[in-house]
């Protein structure tokens, strides 16, 4: 018997995010000291991800916007297949205009799935000498399998292990969602919460 063919449903659009992204902002602001604080974007979508959440992070501060740092960092691809056994991380070298002891880092990334990403990310930094490291995730699908966990939550999803969370963010989509593809049973739905987490 013939599986059925993955079907594709859009849960946020680009308003209900921009509402999530001004909650973590607020918890960020809460979390971050007013100077010697900065964002590092997981590439590809964390980058962006980051850019939209300095914005709003300036726009409650008043404060000029928090420097911003990419690292690029690759384990799977978009449809979790599995690309490096060992996640890949390529260094950004401009961190080291940065006094890493006394700056509190943000890491911002799209989804939370197993870890691997973040943990790769925060143990890099650590080891160029950054003492506290916290992070932000736009999901968080709960399957989390390392010593790692996000401390400001966008989205609460909690899908089949199968599917797929798709965060769609400009300049690498045309708009900025979320949505889930699901794969095998026709009627697996997911499980949101549209809290962010205290």
């Amino acid at each position: 018997m013939n599986s059925p063919a993955p079907s594709r449903t859009r849960l946020y659009d680009a308003d209900d995010l921009e509402g999530v992204l001004r909650a973590m902002a607020r918890q960020a602001t809460a979390c971050l000291p007013p100077s010697q604080a900065a964002l590092i974007g997981i590439q590809r979508r964390g980058e962006p991800l980051a850019r939209r959440l300095q914005e709003h992070i300036q726009q409650l501060t008043g404060q000029p916007p928090l420097p911003l740092y990419p690292i690029k960092v690759k384990r799977y691809a978009d449809d979790l297949t599995l690309l490096h056994a060992h996640t890949q991380l390529i260094e950004n070298p401009s961190l080291d205009t940065l006094n890493l002891a006394e700056t509190t880092l943000l890491v911002v990334d799209d989804v939370l799935y197993e870890g691997h990403s973040l943990l790769r990310t925060c143990a890099y930094l650590a080891q160029l000498g950054a003492r506290r490291v916290l992070s932000a995730v736009l999901v968080d699908r709960h399957v989390c399998r390392q010593p790692v966990h996000a401390d400001i939550v966008g989205v609460h999803l909690q899908v089949a292990v199968q599917d797929i969370i798709e965060c769609h963010v400009p300049p690498y989509e045309a708009d900025f969602c979320i949505e889930v593809v699901r794969h095998g049973q026709a009627h697996s739905t997911a499980t949101v919460s549209r809290q962010v987490s205290a």
